[in-house]
C-alpha cells in the first residue's frame, strides 16, 4: 500500500494535537474528489512510498517513540484493510496509542460498522448539506445523504468527545465543518443535524482555512476566502442550534 507521509502534526485540533502533536500518517489518493482540495498533490495523486504492513506498522511505532498523543490516519478510507492489518502488527509490538480516524466523512458504511471497538476517536468532515452544491464541487451528489449515515454511526460506535484532565482527548467523535464563501457548505443545515440527530455535545471544528486550491477558481462563488463576518455566522448557527463545543472555544482555554 502507500503512504504518503507521517510525522507529528501541531496543527490539529488542541485537544488531539497536545504539546507533543498528532501522529499523523497521510496516505496518498482519496475517495473523495473535491475541486477545492488543499492537499490535492496527496490526495488526488499516487505520489508516496510503498509500505507493507511490517514497515508501515514501524511507523506507527515510530510515531509513538516521538511520544505522540494519538495515531491519526488520515484519509484512510480506501486502505482501510492494508492500514488495519499494519494496526495488528503494530499492537502486537506494544501499540498503545489512541487510533483517530481522520476522513473526509464520505465513507462506506459497512466498513465504518466494521471499525467498532477499532477506533478511538472519529474525525470526519461534514462538508454539504445542499446535494445539489456537493455534486458542482465534488461530483457527489449523495455526499449529506452517505455523510449523515456515517456520522450516526460514528456517534453510536464512541459517543461525544470525551477529553482527559491533561485537555487531550481520549475518545469519541470530533466533526469538521470547513465554512465557504457565500454559505456554499450550507453550514446552519449542517449544525442542525448535527444538534437533532447526534447531540449538542458534539465537538465541532468550524474550520476557517478555506482558500481557493486546486480548481476552486472554475467556480466564481468559491474563488475567494470567507471573510470574518461569514465565520460569525457560521458560529452563530452553531449556537442557534445548541452546538457550544466549538475547537476555537477551546482552544483559548487550553492552559500549557
Amino acid at each position: 500500500m502507500e503512504r504518503s507521509a507521517a510525522a507529528p502534526h501541531h496543527g490539529e485540533e488542541v485537544p488531539l494535537s497536545g504539546r507533543q502533536g498528532s501522529g499523523t500518517v497521510f496516505f496518498s489518493g482519496c475517495n473523495l474528489g473535491c475541486s477545492f482540495c488543499q492537499n490535492d498533490d496527496i490526495s488526488q495523486s499516487d505520489e508516496g512510498h510503498l509500505a507493507e504492513p511490517q514497515k508501515l506498522a514501524a511507523i506507527y511505532l515510530r510515531l509513538q517513540e516521538l511520544e505522540c498523543h494519538n495515531l491519526n490516519l488520515v484519509t484512510p478510507t480506501h486502505v482501510v484493510p492494508m492500514a488495519i492489518e499494519a494496526l495488528d502488527v503494530a499492537a502486537g509490538l506494544g501499540l498503545r496509542l489512541p487510533l483517530v480516524f481522520n476522513t473526509g466523512g464520505y465513507d462506506d458504511l459497512e466498513v465504518i460498522r466494521a471499525l467498532a471497538g477499532v477506533v478511538d476517536i472519529y474525525m470526519p468532515d461534514a462538508k454539504f448539506g445542499d446535494p445539489e452544491v456537493a455534486d458542482r464541487f465534488c461530483g457527489a451528489p449523495d455526499y449529506p445523504e452517505v455523510n449523515r449515515a456515517v456520522l450516526r454511526e460514528m456517534h453510536r460506535q464512541v459517543g461525544d468527545l470525551v477529553i482527559g484532565d491533561d485537555g487531550l482527548a481520549r475518545g469519541g467523535l470530533l466533526v469538521r465543518h470547513l465554512v465557504m464563501p457565500e454559505d456554499q457548505a450550507g453550514t446552519a443545515a449542517v449544525m442542525e443535524f448535527i444538534a437533532r440527530e447526534l447531540s449538542p455535545e458534539t465537538y465541532v471544528n468550524l474550520m476557517d482555512q478555506y482558500r481557493p486550491c486546486a480548481g476552486a477558481g472554475r467556480f466564481p462563488e468559491i474563488s475567494r476566502r470567507v471573510t470574518t463576518a461569514e465565520m460569525d455566522e457560521a458560529r452563530q448557527a452553531a449556537r442557534l442550534v445548541g452546538i457550544t463545543r466549538l475547537d476555537d472555544q477551546d482552544r483559548l482555554r487550553w492552559v500549557f
